[in-house]
């Protein structure tokens, strides 16, 4: 099995089969996707000793798995892993899949990765202010792209992320037209750039609408007994809230327990959308990972491919509207 017979089974050249396996950000998505289908329907398996000879790259990229917190919102990094290793796979990439607590330790973990492997680069995840991360694989020219934004300089390296503002800002709206005016938010502390990012379209919102979100805003660690203790001293307020936006599924998760064990009328949302929501019934803010994955691998490898980076992506997630809202 050649690149010949699958150029014919393909009805095109074979340097276009060529770029399909080396390349594929320069060929036609319809091109590249009949392709792609000949060299599954025929079998063909490129040999990766002689490529990585020719093109001095080990078709090897890196990602971190992060570590498991409540067992809700680790489902978020799983979809996009499950998406990035599909993505990657259809273009001739494989995953090396690693671990770390934090920040300090994955930086040594790059050290330890780049001598063992002859890795090509990394996908990094969950950006803060300051990522160290990033500054080191900079510094080296280890080449590398992010989920989620450079929060103190968005033009100083490849990266995708999800507009978290605008999610909440569509559950916001969702609920001022259903008649909700008094309607809450639980997030992380100020100074997390996502979280930070899902406050502000819940804020902006409401100010358009002319109210004052100030007493109306809450800050936590994430968790569900946080998301459930947060909700407890809302409602009991002079003034409770009718409703409540969260920053995360588990935040939600809580404050639809204290909603319930109170016996209080409260809509919930949460965010990411996580199969813990589905199965409950909670209105949640989807975000779209398999196409955060699959620009994330076409990002990178343009990179390797030498080319400047392509204008930041931002993609926009959607509503998922269920009973609790």
């Amino acid at each position: 099995m050649t690149i010949a017979t699958v150029a014919r089974r393909a009805q095109v050249s074979r340097q276009t089969v060529s770029n399909v396996l080396n390349a594929p950000h320069i060929v036609r998505e319809e091109t590249r996707r009949r392709v792609q289908e000949a060299i599954v329907a025929l079998g063909y398996r490129a040999n990766q000793a002689a490529r990585q000879m020719r093109t001095g790259r080990s078709r090897l990229i890196a990602v971190r798995i992060q570590p498991t917190r409540d067992g809700i919102n680790g489902s978020v990094l799983d979809r996009f892993l499950h998406g990035l290793t599909e993505t990657a796979g259809a273009t001739g990439y494989r995953v090396l899949l690693y671990t770390a607590d934090d920040d300090g330790q994955e930086i040594a973990v790059y050290s330890d990765l780049l001598a063992a492997y002859d890795l090509d680069g990394f996908v990094l995840t969950g950006t803060d202010h300051g990522d160290p991360r990033t500054a080191w694989l900079a510094a080296r020219k280890v080449p590398f792209v992010t989920f989620g934004r450079p929060w103190d300089d968005l033009e100083s390296h490849p990266w995708v992320d999800v507009d978290g503002a605008a999610g909440t800002a569509q559950a916001t709206r969702m609920l001022l037209e259903t008649g909700h005016r008094r309607i809450s938010f639980i997030g992380w502390p100020k100074g997390s750039g996502v979280g930070d990012d899902r406050r502000s379209g819940w804020y902006r919102t409401l100010r358009a609408a002319g109210i004052d979100p100030g007493p109306l805003d809450r800050e936590t660690a994430d968790g569900v007994g946080e998301g459930e203790r947060m909700m407890n001293d809302l409602l009991a307020e002079p003034e409770p809230p009718t409703a409540v936006v969260c920053a995360s599924d588990s935040l939600a998760l809580g404050a639809l327990r204290a909603v319930r064990c109170a016996g209080a009328e409260v809509a919930v949302v949460g965010f990411d959308d996580t199969p813990v929501a589905a199965a409950v019934g909670l209105t949640s803010v989807s975000q779209p990972l398999a196409a955060v994955a699959a620009r994330c691998v076409e990002q990178l490898t343009g990179v390797l491919d030498g080319h400047d980076f392509d204008s930041p992506v931002l993609l926009e997630p959607s509503l998922v509207r269920r009973h609790t809202a």
